[in-house]
């Protein structure tokens, strides 16, 4: 019986993947903040200084009497909110937790991370301020109207940590400085209030703006990250324009001059072993690749830079044109990190793996760099969309031919649902009970509301929601409603429903095809909803003489009907069903020993906690 529904499975699953090429936007208001930096970096040490002047607008209709900075390295020390957190949850992260101890907690004096800041002005005048682990809160000397700027200057210093998550020096590829999260960063307000989470495992939320950066550090290092490099025919490393003459530098270090428009963050890496490859694509942003020199590593990124313009011209056609002219991929870092206009991987001897990751790295330019959601409250928005296009995009791009790219995602989903562990996908990331639901609710769950979607309002319909989504949002900070809303003005369909049961509840799915009886010469059937959450139904039924033919009963509080999505076979729309009724019957008119079998769902893109009771099959 198994091996037969097995069979029927893959006889249904009708091939559907073609895909094409929260807030009123015009009430919408964001802050903007012009950062400008001047860092020296001592690599014997791995300690640093710098001065920071950041021009802050506010754009918001409040008054702003303080304000809040990021202070990310110091997470990585003994005591820390990360460090504690680390020792009493239950499945701890492998990186960070070794022989049942924490990493953090054993640090050394001159392994452990800080970030402080010795002065701070307003307008010329002294500030007041108290540190408070990973966060600086800061009481200003005069209130910053609504429409009003007003300029920081601070002086801080820091020490590199140990890689141990992300940020880190020495990391196990051999890479000297993977800098993220390096600087004082002023925290998010916006119609919520602010956003100061202290730095604890997750994710991160910033302000949009402009970044001049110059950083001094020894003149061996390569270095590659955010930014437009201002001064290249100072540096070389591969970076000057061709035929370019190099100044002759004196004494023991250079300073490399950036520049970043528009961005919400800033990242940097460097290495004296760095090699550094550049790409132009057609029609497309330079491509640049930042690699050790160790034989071990070469194969494999070389392997990585097609693939990359394969990745990126895929993305411009299904989401948007990326809009910068530049995107580098970092050897550094731990697994992989998405930042503004590059990324950080490990290295890898194998290829597949590296370029896996390079995938979903570079997907993160759009889902999180330039829809810039709240990853702390909204992870799924952008590491469930980032694993929903990432998934297109390598199924095509490397060929793999799955006939559901999603599958993966799915089973994460209904794996987590039989653990008895979900929790809500609006729980903040931080306050998940464990890592396991956190991880499978942020990418798997978050990857199934978008195919789901699909199956909701119909495969066209979603791919022109994801382009209209990212047209509508580019440089803003979008929240659930956003993506709901453009659902809906695309089908046409009301979607709070789906939102509101896939997102902030733990209900399921789970219909059944209770009975299938004869009904004189036509055949009755019902069929019952078991899970909390509606949804619309496809039913496939397959008679006896090979003929098929569908059936389409829309949810009554959708409003709205999707297209067929088998046009080759014929469907018949019935009835709306109000999600309130249990039960919904219907007769077709054939006789029920021409029936052969029925199925819920041929594309197996609802998530479905139970498939055993979808299918019916004809007694022999």
């Amino acid at each position: 019986m198994k091996e037969n529904k097995k069979f029927l499975m893959t006889l249904f699953f009708v091939g559907l993947f073609v895909f094409v090429n929260g807030q009123n936007i015009s009430n919408y208001w964001q802050q903007h903040v012009d950062y400008a930096m001047d860092v020296q970096m001592d690599v014997e040490n791995y300690q640093y200084t710098g001065t920071q002047k950041l021009v802050y607008t506010n754009n918001s209709p409040d008054e702003i009497k303080r304000v809040y900075y990021h202070l990310y390295f110091n997470a990585f020390q003994p005591g820390s909110e990360m460090d504690i957190r680390l020792q009493n949850i239950e499945d701890p992260d492998g990186r960070m937790f070794v022989d049942g101890k924490s990493r953090i907690a054993h640090l050394q004096k001159d392994e452990q991370g800080y970030l402080h800041v010795s002065s701070l002005t307003q307008d010329g005048e002294e500030l007041s301020f108290e540190e408070e682990g990973t966060v600086l809160v800061v009481d200003l000397a005069k209130p910053i109207p609504s429409g009003g700027k007003t300029t920081f200057d601070m002086v801080f210093s820091g020490q590199v940590p140990l890689q141990i998550r992300r940020s880190g020096r020495n990391n196990k590829d051999g890479v000297a400085l993977s800098m993220s999260q390096w600087y004082p960063k002023m925290a998010e307000y916006d119609f919520e209030g602010w956003h100061a989470d202290p730095y604890i495992a997750r994710e991160f939320h910033g302000v949009w703006g402009d970044f001049d950066v110059k950083l001094t550090i020894d003149k061996d290092y390569i270095v590659g990250g955010t930014g437009y490099l201002q001064n290249p025919e100072e540096i070389g490393h591969g970076y000057e324009t061709s035929g370019a003459k190099i100044k002759k530098q004196k004494g023991r270090t250079l300073t490399w001059h950036f520049k970043a428009p528009m961005v919400h963050d800033f990242m940097w890496a460097a290495d004296p072993e760095y090699v550094h490859d550049t790409l132009q694509m057609e029609n497309g942003p330079m491509l640049h690749f930042f690699y050790k020199s160790d034989p071990k590593f070469v194969d494999t990124w070389k392997a990585v830079q097609p693939m990359t313009e394969k990745a990126m011209a895929f993305f411009n056609k299904n989401i948007g044109e990326y809009p910068y002219e530049q995107y580098s991929v970092i050897q550094g870092g731990d697994g992989g990190m998405e930042y503004a206009m590059a990324t950080l991987i490990t290295g890898g001897d194998k290829p597949g793996s590296v370029i896996g990751t390079m995938i979903h790295e570079l997907a993160h330019s759009w889902f999180q760099h330039v829809l810039a959601t709240n990853e702390a409250k909204h992870s799924w928005m952008d590491e469930g969309f980032t694993s929903f296009i990432s998934a297109l995009c390598s199924n095509e791009i490397r060929d793999s031919k799955k006939e559901n790219p999603f599958e993966g995602s799915y089973k994460g989903y209904y794996y987590l649902v039989n653990s008895g562990k979900e929790q809500p996908q609006t729980t903040h990331s931080d306050r998940y009970n464990s890592n396991m639901p956190y991880g499978i609710a942020a990418y798997s769950k978050g990857a199934v509301f978008l195919s789901q979607l699909g199956y909701v309002i119909g495969q066209d319909k979603l791919m022109e929601t994801i382009r209209k989504y990212y047209e509508d949002f580019k440089f803003k900070h979008p929240v659930p409603n956003d993506i709901k809303r453009t659902a809906e003005k695309v089908s046409g369909m009301e979607l709070d429903w789906y939102l509101t049961d896939w997102t902030q509840t733990t209900n399921t799915i789970d219909y059944n095809i209770k009975e299938v009886i004869a009904d004189g010469d036509k055949t009755k059937i019902i069929l019952e909803r078991i899970g909390l959450m509606p949804m619309p139904i496809d039913l496939l039924v397959a008679y006896s003489d090979g003929t098929k033919e569908t059936f389409y009963m829309p949810l009554q509080m959708m409003r709205g009907e999707k297209e067929n999505p088998y046009p080759t076979i014929n469907r018949t729309v019935l009835k709306d069903w109000p999600w309130t009724n249990p039960t919904y019957e219907f007769v077709i008119d054939r006789p029920l020993g021409d029936v052969l079998a029925i199925l819920i769902d041929p594309s197996q893109l609802m998530a479905d906690i139970n498939p055993n009771n979808n299918i019916y099959q004809a007694q022999e």
